[in-house]
């Protein structure tokens, strides 16, 4: 295909695996660049040498274009922009932060950026820091979301209308149907994170990836809005927060009670009691775990068969 987004990466497919903590490492993001759309390495979850080590590995596994997604609330946010600067990382999609403090020094760095918007405010105020794409993600996807709690049928369109650089599409999006509905909204491109969770390649702990493929309508719910709103799986340790939000709790105690460490242990080494499990709704229509190049390819001819069925219409 060529539109725009796949002009700016340099990629096949506009599909855009999501940099989610603990699930995005090398080996996805090579997988899924591989087979023609951009991989991305998730560096929340990531020591600055770790990142560092992962990067590299993608290197040596693949020339194919691919992205490190850098959340810029991250504590050592300084020394990621100066690794994935010496390790020549092509594109860099940014989070959780004002875009307007880094963009320009990405920019100077010969770096592609884009940014991950949740309303039109922020995708304006990205459109102005001079990154070259957003991201709209709707209130359906997994993780760190919203405030506004905006749906991805809504939020596409707004921040359409309201911004001339490239749009990529997020929350909701496991196939190609939904990634037509997206273009349909005005999207360029879509990114793709679920889906992903449940993939070979995905660091994920497997009895994650089991708990995602069994989910169910219902199964995920946005919690922690007076910190920031992640969607989680219903378990013990969200029957603890929905508890405490209940009664009244501050946002001091709330952050207490999540502690150091939740989404590893709960995403990463498999504690589905006590650990934070991040999926998006979209979970509920998952239902198998395949390798990463597979999910690329049927969700590009889904995309073609849903459009030719419109087309005859």
């Amino acid at each position: 295909m060529k539109n725009r987004i796949c002009d700016l990466f340099g990629i096949q497919y506009p599909i855009i695996q999501a940099g989610m903590i603990w699930c995005s490492g090398w080996e996805l993001a090579a997988a899924v660049s591989k087979s023609g759309g951009l991989g991305i390495i998730g560096a929340g979850s990531m020591y600055p040498e770790i990142l560092r080590q992962h990067i590299q590995k993608l290197k040596a596994a693949t020339d194919k274009p691919f992205a490190v997604n850098l959340p810029l609330l991250y504590p050592e946010i300084e020394k990621h922009l100066e690794i994935v600067e010496k390790e020549g990382v092509p594109i860099i999609f940014t989070s959780a932060g004002n875009p307007g403090k880094y963009t320009g020094q990405l920019k100077a760095a010969g770096k592609t950026v884009v940014h991950v918007v949740s309303n039109v405010r922020f995708a304006l105020k990205a459109q102005e820091a001079g990154v070259d794409a957003v991201v709209a993600e709707g209130f359906e996807a997994g993780g760190h979301n919203g405030r506004e709690e905006t749906t991805t049928l809504c939020l596409v369109p707004l921040i359409r209308d309201a911004v001339s650089i490239p749009l990529i599409a997020a929350g909701g999006i496991a196939d190609g149907r939904a990634m037509l509905a997206a273009f349909a909204l005005g999207a360029e491109g879509v990114q793709v994170g679920s889906r992903f969770v449940a993939s070979v390649e995905s660091s994920a702990h497997e009895a994650f990836k089991q708990t995602v493929i069994h989910a169910e309508e219902g199964t995920t719910i946005l919690a922690l809005k007076q910190l920031t709103p992640v969607r989680l799986i219903r378990n013990p340790f969200y029957e603890q927060i929905r508890q405490a939000e209940a009664s009244g709790a501050d946002a001091a105690t709330l952050a207490a009670l999540l502690g150091r460490g939740r989404a590893k242990k709960g995403m990463f080494e498999g504690d589905l009691t006590a650990g934070e499990l991040e999926i998006g709704q979209v979970a509920a229509s998952i239902r198998d775990i395949k390798p990463a190049g597979q999910i690329v390819e049927e969700m590009w001819a889904e995309f073609l068969a849903a459009k030719s069925r419109l087309a005859a219409l």
